[in-house]
């Protein structure tokens, strides 16, 4: 499987025939192949995935279609990597596993941080993605939470870079128990205690099953993929834990430190580089797009103090980051 492409499992035809959508026509809009699950599975690139959520949403003419597939979700549709999110012992842990293995399912990439007893998950795309779709990606949450706990599960904060008309931003806060805010990021925060609260769908012995399938799958994901990519994308998920060692991202890849040095080095770059390359683009990307303080900056970066935050970026950019962050505010 090459870079860049997803895979889309045939529980999708399961959800446009509950939708009441047809397939054919979704098809047709999106410019695709009649005959694209005529084999089960599929592999979209992120043009196609796009091409195919706003086929739908064009296809079924509801503004409130991210709520009617939310409500749809159940513990029962079989797709490995959210049957696995099911079979975790919490919302936590699912959003873990999911955070891991969500290039299975499309291009998104999910950014977890922990911060005063609340746990907050920024959905990352790499091109704008469809409303719809990214609406829907929120409140699947919600709806993990609650199937998962059987409970009312509501979170903290909802927020989305989209302005939603009046009528509509109530339904969805009806639904979601809160309403959804204005903000740069897409991004959703539970409770700790809610995160932490026990699925009743539970269920080690599945997740020890389906595990080393999703593994697989998502090393032929790979292929193709030059380390550096695999050890920046790892980066990314284990610098707001503060996992920022050759040790903890060759764990991560499942390979040896050793091995992981040697790949390195045939591609003529290191670990340190890779490390300050990707800890220089997110500084820039955090200090330009939002309104995260620095030292709530420099924690994300896996630094242990702002100090040290301060020292490495002026070594990197000649500047501080409220130059920075000025600069790009005016």
């Amino acid at each position: 499987m090459s870079l860049g492409n997803y895979i889309l499992g045939s529980s999708v035809r399961a959800l446009l025939t509950d939708l009441g959508a047809s397939l054919p026509a979704v098809l047709q809009r999106a410019r695709l192949p009649q005959g694209l699950f005529a084999g089960g599975t599929v592999e979209l690139t992120p043009t196609e995935y796009y091409a195919l959520w706003q086929a739908l949403a064009e296809d079924v003419a509801d503004e409130l279609l991210p709520i009617t597939i939310a409500r749809t979700i159940s513990a029962e549709v079989f797709d490995p990597p959210l049957f696995a999110a099911f079979c975790s012992p919490s919302l936590a842990v699912a959003v873990s596993r999911i955070a891991h293995y969500k290039r299975l399912i499309g291009p998104l990439r999910l950014t977890v941080r922990a911060s005063g007893g609340s746990m907050t998950i920024e959905l990352v795309w790499p091109d704008e993605p469809p409303e719809v779709y990214a609406l829907t990606e929120l409140l699947f949450w919600v709806a993990l939470a609650r199937i998962g706990t059987r409970a009312e599960v509501r979170p903290l904060r909802l927020t989305a870079p989209v302005a939603l008309p009046p009528d509509v931003r109530d339904q969805y806060a009806q639904y979601a128990g809160v309403p959804i805010t204005h903000g740069p990021h897409w991004s959703i925060t539970f409770d700790d205690r809610d995160a932490d609260r026990p699925f009743l769908t539970a269920n080690e012995r599945m997740w020890e099953y389906f595990e080393p399938d999703l593994r697989r799958r998502l090393a032929d994901l790979d292929q193709g993929t030059s380390t550096a990519e695999l050890v920046h994308a790892a980066l990314l998920k284990l610098l707001p834990a503060g996992a920022a060692t050759t040790v903890s991202v060759a764990r991560e890849l499942a390979v040896s430190t050793r091995t992981l040095q040697r790949r390195l080095q045939l591609e003529s770059t290191a670990f340190q580089s890779i490390l300050r390359a990707t800890r220089e683009s997110l500084a820039r990307h955090y200090l330009t797009t939002s309104t995260m303080t620095t030292p709530e900056i420099a924690y994300l970066l896996g630094y242990d103090d702002t100090t040290s935050f301060y020292r490495a970026f002026n070594g990197w950019t000649g500047q501080t980051p409220e130059t920075v962050r000025s600069g790009a505010n005016t």
